[in-house]
């Protein structure tokens, strides 16, 4: 039985105590993969000052978590987290943390990136840009 935790924030992540704990779930665990998003200072060819996300809370965690299942049981993992923030995030802040752990390598790898992209296109999350002199909401899901 895979463990699956997700979840909305405004607050950081404890990256070790997440890893710990995906870690520790399952003696099985063999490879354990971490992405890890973190807000730039630069984008489209301007200084960014800081960033904001927002999110349809409901329907983001519940997608979030479908997203997660489904993620666990394709891949075969003993344990996965997602993790997204919200609020204002400045330069060099973390935004969003997934951690794949599987009894081998490939499955966490594997998961992990398809997580990330699933994640962009899925879950109703949206990002203000905030530049000297201006801001810009992005496009393309976070």
């Amino acid at each position: 039985m895979e463990h699956v935790r997700t979840g909305l924030q405004e607050e950081d992540f404890d990256i070790g105590r997440e890893i710990e704990h995906a870690k520790k779930f399952s003696g099985r665990t063999g490879g354990v993969v971490l992405f890890l998003g973190v807000a730039r200072d630069f984008s489209q060819d301007k200084d960014v000052v800081r960033l904001e996300f927002d999110a349809y809370r409901e329907m983001a965690g519940r997608e979030l978590e479908e997203m997660a299942r489904e993620a666990a049981g394709r891949f075969g993992l003993l344990a996965l987290t997602i993790l997204h923030r919200w609020g204002t995030i400045h330069p060099g802040e973390n935004i969003v943390l997934i951690i794949a752990a599987s009894g081998h390598r490939e499955e966490s790898f594997t998961a992990a990136r398809w997580c990330i992209d699933e994640l962009k296109k899925r879950v109703p999350i949206w990002k203000k840009e905030f530049f000297t002199g201006g801001e810009v909401w992005v496009q393309e899901n976070p």
